[in-house]
């Protein structure tokens, strides 16, 4: 199979890339925004197709699993946020794993699938329900969303015939946090059932007395986290992952404990690129329960939609990112329909 702009080779022939400082991710913002200033959603989504190509699917992480469960939150949760999700006593989710980029057929074995991604959408009986999509990754590439198009077009202009050095080497050349994103994933899970993934972007939680935090979500699985070694990974097949976590959720429910890292003074919070300290305090929200796939995948995926902006009362994006990706993710959602 071809990647789409031969995306694999780009980037296995990177070296790996320490984080850049503080000064050079201002700087490279700072150019992002001059380069590709006010993205529109549409903007967006042509963006990502220059650099995954057009599938009818969706513009990212296209391929993926849907399976259901419930949802219960801790005693702990409405101390955070005055949601409705964490009063109830437990709830529907159907959650979606998935590869990255927007390429249907990407094989489940290679680098290139990851960071792997992980969405939720809470289905209470009554009151608001919420969306969240997150990712096995602590970070994002870029702090803004037009440094991230400017990075996707980047990819899909270097293709195997470019002249060196290509659009993509002069992008991580000035761009080290996004090299680093690149060039330090892990290597293929077990399982997505093995895999810790992150909220990068930060919301507002506030409570019933109005007083409010930002933080960050992180997913902790029960199953610990196990990835691949070189010689596994020659044993695996194209569709591992899904066959994987078919056979997982019919013996035993798949487990997950939602944290909520909570700010500290310096933390970004506007920026999804810089990971917040693990020192940080961290609150458990609750447990995802998965125990069943969806049966028709086909049809339900194609009619699913998740948006990181669906919050409920007691929650409100607090990264700028968040409300771009809300608007073009319907955008992708029409074009596969």
């Amino acid at each position: 199979m071809k990647l789409s702009a031969s995306i694999s080779p780009l980037f296995h022939s990177l070296s790996i890339a320490s984080l850049g400082t503080v000064f050079a991710v201002l700087t490279a913002s700072v150019r992002a925004q001059e380069e590709a200033p006010h993205q529109s959603p549409a903007q967006m989504v042509e963006a990502l197709h220059s650099a995954f190509g057009t599938h009818h699917a969706r513009a990212v992480h296209a391929k993926g699993t849907l399976l259901e469960g419930s949802f219960t939150p801790s005693a702990k949760a409405a101390t955070l946020s005055k949601a409705a999700i964490f009063k109830a006593a437990s709830m529907p989710v159907t959650v979606r794993f998935s590869d990255f980029t927007g390429i249907p057929e990407i094989p489940d074995n290679i680098g290139d699938a990851s960071p792997r991604g992980f969405a939720i959408k809470f289905r209470p009986e009554k009151g608001e329900g919420m969306d969240i999509v997150g990712h096995s990754f602590n970070g994002f590439p870029t702090a803004t969303a037009d440094e991230f198009a400017v990075l996707l077009r980047a990819i899909g202009a270097s293709g195997p015939a470019s002249t060196k050095p290509t659009a993509l080497d002069d992008f991580l050349g000035s761009h080290p946090v996004a090299k680093t994103f690149l060039t330090t994933q892990k290597p293929p899970p077990v399982s997505y059932a093995t895999m810790a993934y992150f909220g990068v972007n930060a919301f507002k939680f506030t409570d019933s007395k109005g007083h409010s935090q930002f933080v960050r979500y992180q997913f902790v699985p029960l199953a610990g986290e196990h990835y691949l070694d070189a010689e596994s990974i020659k044993a695996k097949g194209p569709d591992y992952l899904q066959q994987e976590i078919r056979t997982r959720v019919e013996n035993e429910p798949i487990v997950f404990d939602w944290y909520a890292q909570i700010s500290g003074a310096g933390d970004a919070i506007d920026n999804p690129s810089i990971a917040w300290p693990d020192r940080r305090k961290q609150v458990k929200l609750g447990t995802i329960r998965i125990d069943r796939m969806v049966v028709d995948q086909g049809s339900t995926d194609k009619a699913t939609m998740f948006l990181p902006g669906n919050v409920p009362e007691g929650i409100e994006p607090a990264d700028p990112m968040i409300p771009l990706r809300s608007a073009a993710y319907p955008i992708s959602f029409g074009e596969r329909q």
